[in-house]
């Protein structure tokens, strides 16, 4: 990553960012459009978490920044943390995310909120296994042609449903089968290109309203 783009840093305003390395972050700073990317070519092996954004002035962030390194201590900023209503996350997924640009969904198609068992850099095969199944979905589900994967708004990928069955009738090879009543898991394929260019990387948070507990939205006219 060499720079955040320009439409993203109005977005960010001050932030807090943490240098990750192995797992464990060892710097917290401050700062205002391309400063987290500043170190990075002489510290290799990192990435960039942002630990706050938004944030009013550089007053407000230097506020953060301190209480972090005072509250934690260098040698326990492993910990997850959050400010001013914002949650620790990858600096890849937060440009992704608000830079995602609004698609509309002409396919008829389910989005499935992934977001409990998603992380970034997942397999494919793990992220397929974990956007199929298991799911409380009525007949509706058979005018489904896609299934796409979406967390934190955006989405991760598109699949062609090709059947659905009763949860736990079908197998899996990253995590265990789960035989819930009235929950359906389907079987299908990754899209072809021209549909998940059309769709991966692309915002959906306008039809996910903030709050929701069901994971399913259907789209497209499903």
């Amino acid at each position: 990553m060499d720079r955040i783009p320009a439409s993203v840093v109005e977005q960010l305003g001050y932030y807090v960012y943490g240098y990750v390395r192995r797992g464990s972050i060892d710097y917290v700073g401050k700062g205002v459009g391309q400063r987290a990317l500043a170190h990075l070519a002489r510290l290799p092996g990192r990435r960039v978490d942002l630990l706050a954004f938004g944030l009013p002035n550089e007053k407000a962030a230097f506020s953060v920044e301190a209480a972090l390194i005072q509250a934690l201590g260098l040698d326990h900023l492993t910990n997850k943390v959050s400010g001013q209503g914002t949650k620790r996350e990858p600096l890849r997924e937060a440009l992704l995310r608000l830079g995602a640009r609004r698609v509309r969904i002409v396919e008829p198609s389910v989005l499935i909120r992934v977001s409990q068992l998603f992380r970034p850099g997942m397999r494919q095969a793990e992220l397929y296994e974990i956007t199929r199944g298991v799911w409380k979905v009525g007949r509706r589900r058979n005018g489904v042609a896609l299934a796409m994967a979406v967390h934190n708004g955006v989405i991760r990928e598109v699949y062609r449903v090709r059947e659905w069955y009763p949860a736990g009738t079908t197998s899996y090879r990253f995590r265990r089968q789960l035989k819930v009543p009235d929950r359906w898991e389907f079987v299908g394929s990754v899209a072809r290109r021209a549909v998940r260019l059309r769709y991966v990387g692309k915002s959906v948070a306008y039809l996910l309203p903030q709050g929701a507990q069901n994971p399913i939205r259907y789209a497209g006219g499903a």
